[in-house]
């Protein structure tokens, strides 16, 4: 009974066969065959290395939506050379409505040289190119992304000259805690002091002809700071033609959550405009001599997330490239030889020419001759 069963189970997958085998006594190989299924299995193999190629590689997604954090506070990292002793200048953080001035005891004056060492040029050098092409290739900031925490430390290499020079310059560096609302943080002549309308600076005891404002900006970043990441500032040089001269940076700031197989991180991207001028009051160009790095906050958050294809989907593909490809070329072949068929009968019917055959009673016959034994000899 069991055997019955079983041999019952076996008639019903046999039925059921989808892909019937040919008996080998009815397979013909031919060498325009055998060349197709060489191209067919070289080009398989070459999209399936490009396929996994693919499938190894992860790309970044971009989602927008409105940041309803208002409550938090904003970090602003900063590093900043002055072209001025640390005793003449002054920064602060002023936000929009111009009544709070932000406590600046996170940042550390101090005095250094400001002309850059043969290394750290290299290093400037370096940034600045890198800082070109992510202009012209905006492709490359997932490249960046996907490396934070794995790259080389961007900071400014310390001087490996030892130079004798007495410090010309002051480096402001450190970071701030300032509210998530429009802001103007700025380094001018003098340090800051309360005021009940606002604040000012104490400049009355620095002459105008010390005055210099060139500056190098190493870095510049709002929020969490991430090793890796390279903002749009960073490696910017300016050198000033005159001694009352404005430098502006307005600053579009965009919160933004990195989310990678290596981190995850809530930092801010953003965008910078610049623009200079020389403060000359006869000529109505008023102001006040110094850096102005003005900021507003945007009220989308962009949530960046590194993305792999699933393994499900790399089957799916390899499965349709290698089905594609063998019912392709079997196609191809098999067009090949109908009409490599129909141009050599053709070729074997026009071989045969009408002739003239005269027969017994005086009538001619324009027949074909029948191919016969003697014929072929």
């Amino acid at each position: 009974m069991r055997r019955l069963n079983r041999k019952k189970t076996l008639n019903l997958m046999k039925e059921l066969d989808a892909f019937p085998k040919v008996p080998e006594s009815y397979v013909e190989t031919s060498a325009s065959g055998g060349t197709v299924s060489l191209i067919a299995f070289t080009t398989i193999a070459f999209l399936t290395i490009m396929e996994f190629t693919v499938y190894r590689d992860t790309w970044m997604k971009y989602e927008y939506e409105v940041d309803k954090d208002f409550t938090s506070k904003l970090r602003i990292n900063i590093d900043i050379t002055v072209a001025m002793r640390c005793q003449y200048v002054g920064a602060d953080v002023l936000d929009l409505a111009e009544t709070m001035v932000t406590s600046a005891d996170g940042l550390i004056y101090e005095p250094v040289i400001f002309d850059l060492s043969p290394q750290q040029k290299e290093w400037q050098r370096m940034l600045q190119l890198i800082q070109s092409r992510l202009q012209e290739e905006h492709s490359l900031q997932d490249v960046i992304f996907k490396s934070a925490f794995k790259s080389a430390s961007t900071a400014l290499p310390p001087r490996e000259d030892n130079s004798l020079q007495s410090p010309d310059a002051c480096r402001i560096h450190g970071h701030l805690y300032v509210n998530k609302v429009a802001g103007n943080f700025h380094i001018t002549v003098g340090k800051a002091i309360p005021h009940p309308r606002g604040h000012a600076h104490l400049a009355a005891l620095v002459s105008h002809e010390s005055y210099n404002f060139s500056h190098r900006i190493d870095h510049l970043s709002f929020g969490e700071l991430i090793p890796g990441i390279i903002n749009p500032l960073d490696g910017t040089e300016k050198i000033a033609s005159n001694h009352n001269q404005m430098f502006q940076y307005f600053i579009t700031v965009v919160p933004t959550k990195l989310h990678t197989y290596k981190i995850s991180a809530e930092t801010h991207q953003f965008s910078v405009t610049e623009r200079e001028r020389v403060i000359n009051h006869a000529a109505g160009s008023h102001g006040v001599s110094g850096i102005f790095m003005k900021y507003d906050i945007s009220s989308l958050m962009v949530t960046v997330t590194e993305q792999h294809m699933p393994f499900w989907q790399f089957l799916v593909r390899l499965c349709g490239i290698i089905g594609g490809i063998f019912s392709t070329t079997g196609i191809l072949h098999g067009f090949g030889r109908f009409v490599a068929e129909v141009i050599f009968c053709r070729f074997r019917l026009g071989s045969y020419r009408s002739t003239s055959v005269p027969l017994p009673d005086g009538h001619t016959s324009n027949h074909l001759p029948l191919i016969t034994d003697n014929n072929m000899h």
